[in-house]
């Protein structure tokens, strides 16, 4: 009996352990996010209206689509704070685009592998609630697909190009789909729930991290398009 209490009370400490992770996670997703946002907006010369906007954007747009499709309430609505997040990343975005000082940023790679963080986050986030509330195997990878890559989808969308995921050939929603492709065969083989969260989310970023070190990635439809495209996006 003694034996049973002690396992009943470590798998409720780590189910709030785990718990406290995700929101810490979520958090820094949406800081994730939020810089490649404002990066976004500064390069299409948004004013400071428009990179908060558009950081918004990046930073709840997935998690807006994942409830939607669970037709669960939309999260920001009840939890406004990660709105504030990031609108307060943009803010400090700001007076680094005023001095020009975003070369950095691309030298470091910082928006990039930011983002990459942020799409690990989500996706991981993403299945693993479509999954709590019942989805199907197939839907909750949708969802957490759709929650890594909504809100740069959103952002790409408003700052006037072609979407990245569709066209730069490099592994983005590929990655998604591995990772919540892991996430739901290690939940399905009653793995620890923190082997189910970390495995996916370090596959995530090990596939977005070889695709931008070593150039991986999925095979493009049209070359000359493909560098029209890339063209523009900096233009």
């Amino acid at each position: 009996m003694h034996a049973l209490i002690t396992a009943v009370a470590t798998d409720e400490i780590l189910e709030q352990a785990l718990g406290t992770l995700r929101v810490v996670l979520e958090y820094l997703g949406t800081v994730a996010f939020a810089i490649s946002g404002a990066v976004a907006a500064s390069r299409r010369r948004m004013d400071l209206v428009g990179a908060v906007v558009l950081a918004s954007l990046v930073a709840v747009g997935g998690g807006t689509m994942r409830d939607l499709l669970l037709r669960q309430p939309v999260f920001w609505i009840e939890k406004p704070a990660l709105v504030i997040v990031a609108i307060a990343t943009a803010l400090a975005i700001a007076p680094f685009a005023r001095r020009r000082d975003l070369g950095a940023f691309a030298r470091h790679r910082i928006v990039e592998y930011s983002d990459a963080a942020g799409l690990a986050i989500f996706v991981v986030i993403g299945t693993g609630i479509a999954l709590d509330v019942g989805a199907s195997p197939v839907a909750a990878m949708i969802v957490g697909v759709a929650n890594g890559v909504g809100g740069g989808i959103l952002r790409d969308l408003f700052a006037a190009q072609v979407p990245e995921v569709f066209w730069n050939g490099q592994l983005y929603a590929t990655a998604a789909l591995g990772g919540a492709l892991a996430y739901w065969a290690m939940w399905a083989a009653g793995m620890p729930p923190l082997v189910v969260f970390w495995v996916p989310l370090l596959v995530i970023l090990v596939l977005r991290g070889l695709s931008l070190t070593r150039g991986w990635g999925v095979p493009s439809v049209a070359t000359v398009q493909k560098r029209e495209l890339q063209t523009e996006s900096h233009a």
